[in-house]
């Protein structure tokens, strides 16, 4: 960091985050990762080692989930022209915590239309609206030449996510699951707890990542934004810092 600031072309020129809705979106990005990614590998894990899946049926099972988050993500475009990218990402995150919320519901016997496919449904539908605006949030207000480096910050908070979100719900599971086994749990039991647990703690990035959506970005940023794709202009402007 110190030697970039004293670059004079550096990588990431920091005068870039004085964009406050590029830096509220880059933190939002963090958490929708943090939840969302880590979804994805316990769903897998309960279907294969609590529901007794094999890999293929498994994969199959993700598939109303996909078709969902594209119907959803084309959903998010309309929706970002009519009332501005803040509020559909905060509405997407909220969705998203629902979601995640009733996937700590899963029970050791549980079964895919009530436990897997219903809220995978649910965050689906808010992962397609919550990846759209903040996508366009990150962008907004950056001048042409560095629409690059705003891409690339936000896939870099979005990967940054990802693996910190893993390692810390992988963390909250094993420990739940360690303790159900030394009380004598059964493995379904067990392991379904720490599911349960990581669930939780992924619906509170979610929540927290909505709450920041609200309080970060620019409420004009996104208000122009909208304004102008209804025009059929691109979005002018720098975002207030």
């Amino acid at each position: 960091m110190f030697i970039e600031r004293r670059q004079r072309q550096p990588l990431v020129p920091f005068s870039i985050f004085r964009l406050r809705t590029l830096r509220g979106a880059n933190v939002v990005a963090l958490l929708v990762a943090m939840s969302l990614f880590s979804m994805f590998f316990f769903i897998s894990l309960y279907m294969q080692q609590v529901l007794g899946y094999d890999a293929l049926k498994a994969g199959l099972s993700y598939l109303p989930l996909a078709l969902t988050i594209i119907i959803s993500a084309g959903g998010a475009s309309v929706l970002v022209t009519r009332v501005g990218f803040k509020i559909t990402l905060v509405a997407g995150m909220l969705l998203v915590t629902a979601g995640l919320v009733w996937f700590a519901q899963v029970s050791p016997t549980g079964s895919y239309l009530g436990d897997i496919l219903f809220p995978s449904l649910l965050a689906a539908v808010g992962l397609g609206l919550a990846f759209v605006p903040v996508t366009i949030a990150a962008v907004t207000g950056v001048r042409p030449d560095q629409a690059g480096l705003a891409s690339g910050l936000i896939n870099t908070s979005q990967q940054m996510g990802g693996a910190l979100g893993l390692a810390i719900l992988v963390a909250v599971a094993n420990a739940t699951t360690s303790t159900a086994f030394a009380d004598g749990k059964a493995r379904p039991v067990a392991l379904t707890e720490g599911f349960q647990d990581a669930f939780m703690v992924g619906a509170a990035f979610a929540l927290t990542g909505a709450i920041l959506a609200a309080i970060l970005i620019s409420s004009k940023d996104s208000r122009e934004h909208a304004e102008a794709a209804r025009r059929g202009e691109p979005a002018a402007g720098v975002a207030a810092a």
